[in-house]
């Protein structure tokens, strides 16, 4: 048996991550046996160099590999592609075709993104399983074949499982040894190594020299999350050593080909969602209302207390620091007449009994609207706190994103 170094070189693989030769070292040790192998990973992190090391590490390697990509065929024409149809069998099959499991008879079977897969197809791919046997579309007539299959996806499939998006019993078959390659930020050791491969590919491609970081591009290199995996890096680097002139490549310009960067400051960042948003609302209405509830009060006290006056009898209370608790902004001392008091401009009729007097009153203007006293809430909050947002928001009991709404809507 071939040791894995002598494995990577043959192809192709850089690293010396400690998952990935775990991953190198299940895929060498099940290549002589037939049993199902189902590499999971995410994008880019290259799945499909498992199945070709399994195949040339085989009794199989002298037969057919097929790769098939299943989240590229169209769900109506899988079946045939997968295992054939007979003439007539459908529109426009106007012969018969053998299909991958008839061809690969003897070799292997690389089907990736195989969770792409229709519930239809999935249980023909069962029987294969099984029993080794398929029906071409349009036929009866049951028709034997020896393939192994090596399955791959990047797609959770316990997850798809629970929503019946793929069949529990096909992925304990297909899963009998799973291989699992580690996403590229999990090879911190191995991402420089790896550039450093690509670029030198692409001088010799393009016959140019070869691009090389400094020390602050690597660290930027390294700090990057590499959501593409090594799909991405290669892209990247394939970028850089054609469009920049310069080959000795600084952190500012490798920054600049890099999407989303933002200095590797990790952060979660929660938007609020829009039922927060309108329970925080509602909140900052209820105090504006209840605060309204307590002036109205205020209002109905100093109105009886007037009118006791008007009538000889003593007040139970002060009437001006009733008045000066409602208006807080006149001086000690100012007089205020009664017609200003109850209302702006409007007239009021008193009878000798003070609560039906009130009762039977006009309707009086209301001494501040619900849009003003929202907005002296926020006008003093933010005073309050020196024009901090993030402080005010809090202080009202509401989030920065309504906060600033608010802020635009009153031009504050």
């Amino acid at each position: 048996m071939e040791s894995l170094q002598a494995i990577k070189q043959r192809f192709g693989i850089i690293g010396n991550n400690h998952l990935l030769n775990i991953a190198l070292q299940k895929a060498i040790r099940v290549a002589p046996t037939d049993i199902s192998v189902l590499v999971t990973g995410e994008s880019g992190v290259g799945k499909e160099i498992i199945p070709k090391i399994i195949h040339q590490l085989s009794h199989r390697k002298h037969n057919k590999y097929i790769a098939v990509n299943c989240g590229a065929i169209p769900e109506g024409t899988i079946d045939s592609e997968l295992f054939g149809h007979e003439k007539g069998s459908f529109t426009g099959a106007t012969h018969s075709r053998s299909g991958y499991f008839e061809v690969a008879d003897g070799g292997t079977i690389f089907l990736d993104e195989v969770g792409e897969l229709p519930l239809s197809t999935q249980v023909r791919l069962l029987r294969v399983l099984e029993t080794g046997e398929f029906l071409k579309v349009g036929s009866s007539k049951v028709q034997k074949t020896d393939v192994r299959i090596v399955a791959a996806t990047n797609v959770n499939m316990m997850k798809a499982i629970q929503k019946g998006e793929f069949r529990e019993d096909l992925y304990y078959r297909l899963s009998t040894v799973e291989i699992n390659l580690p996403p590229l930020r999990e090879r911190q050791e191995d991402i420089h190594l790896l550039f450093r491969k690509f670029a030198s590919d692409f001088a010799l491609k393009y016959k140019m020299p070869t691009i090389k970081l400094d020390e602050g591009a690597v660290e930027t290199l390294l700090s990057y999350p590499w959501k593409g995996n090594i799909r991405q890096l290669r892209n990247i680097t394939e970028q850089i050593s054609v469009i920049e002139q310069t080959r000795n490549i600084t952190s500012d310009i490798l920054k600049s080909y890099l999407p989303g960067y933002h200095n590797n400051l990790p952060a979660i960042v929660k938007e609020p969602s829009s039922s927060s948003d309108f329970s925080n609302e509602r909140e900052i209405l209820y105090k504006v209302l209840f605060d309204m509830r307590n002036d109205i009060n205020d209002l109905k006290m100093l109105t009886q207390e007037l009118i006791k006056e008007k009538e000889g009898v003593q007040p139970k209370k002060n009437t001006q620091l009733l008045i000066n608790k409602i208006y807080g902004d006149q001086e000690e001392g100012s007089q205020t007449s009664d017609l200003e008091i109850i209302s702006k401009g409007q007239q009021a009729t008193f009878t000798n009994d003070p609560i039906s007097s009130f009762e039977d009153a006009e309707t009086v203007e209301d001494p501040i609207s619900l849009q003003e006293k929202e907005y002296e809430m926020i006008k003093q909050s933010l005073e309050r706190n020196n024009g901090k947002r993030k402080l005010a928001a809090k202080e009202l009991g509401i989030s920065e994103r309504t906060l600033y709404r608010k802020i635009k809507q009153y031009d504050l």
